[in-house]
């Protein structure tokens, strides 16, 4: 933790909370300026991570960053970064969001990122991106009583899972609506995936990447010149690691985990450091 950088963070820029093209946006509550700029702690650059969203362990020796679910508490003593749904439903939770919530298609079906069975979340208004957040920013600021030092919205890049329902401008007002609100409870935020959107990552108030299989897509490059070396990623076969390695483990936080993320008693428990 002493390790970890102080830094105070710039205002956001009321315009980038704004979206454009096919979600309509006229500006409204999004547009409103940003709270006073609050010191978050940054994570470390190339240190010790270990990546337990499917369930809290004890660190293994080494580890300075760990990222677990928001059920969870946060390893004393180290850089804890808090991982929010942030984007879409978990099957679970479907049933407590509002119908109109929920992204439906032309036949009001909901869409479904078929992967994990997890609905989309609508985003394409000022109106229903603040009632989103407002729920979100509940799960936020549960992260910050806990004590966490960072959150983690994942599935940043469900837009490109809408059926062109969504558009990236969505995206990213509804993640400055997340970080305006994270940063005034002093945690940092990680850009989860999406290289696409790295280049607006200051607009959208985003302090640090979290990726999954940079290395096995030839992605990581385009995050660590993003984030000046702020990456954690988190690799999920043999040759993703090497690949990772190989390029960037002298630069940036890398372990490799099954895909289950699962703890050590767990059959299928993998973690690796290369």
């Amino acid at each position: 933790m002493a390790a970890a950088l102080i830094v105070t963070l710039s205002a956001l820029a009321g315009c980038a909370a704004g979206g454009s093209g096919a979600s309509g946006d006229s500006g409204g509550k999004e547009r409103r300026s940003s709270p006073k700029p609050a010191a978050v702690r940054l994570p470390p650059r190339h240190a010790g991570f270990d990546y337990q969203i499917g369930g809290a362990y004890p660190p293994p020796k080494g580890v300075r960053i760990v990222s677990r679910d928001r059920s969870a508490s946060p390893a004393p003593g180290l850089y804890n970064i808090c991982y929010v749904n942030a984007f879409q439903a978990q099957p679970e939770e479907r049933a407590s969001w509002p119908a109109d919530l929920l992204l439906r298609d032309a036949h009001g079906e909901a869409v479904i990122d078929e992967d994990w069975n997890e609905a989309l979340l609508d985003l394409r208004t000022p109106a229903r991106r603040e009632r989103v957040a407002e729920r979100v920013n509940d799960w936020i600021d549960g992260c910050a009583n806990k004590g966490f030092d960072a959150v983690e919205p994942d599935n940043y890049d469900s837009y490109t899972r809408s059926h062109r329902l969504l558009t990236a401008a969505d995206a990213t007002a509804f993640m400055t609506l997340l970080t305006r609100h994270a940063h005034a409870r002093h945690l940092a935020v990680a850009q989860k995936n999406t290289a696409e959107l790295a280049g607006v990552r200051r607009r959208a108030g985003l302090d640090f990447a979290v990726t999954e299989e940079c290395g096995q897509y030839g992605e990581c490059g385009v995050f660590a010149r993003a984030f000046d070396d702020r990456v954690v990623d988190i690799e999920y076969t043999d040759a993703g690691l090497r690949s990772a390695v190989a390029d960037w483990g002298a630069r940036l936080s890398i372990v490799r985990r099954d895909r289950d993320v699962s703890t050590p008693r767990s059959k299928g428990y993998v973690r690796e450091v290369g």
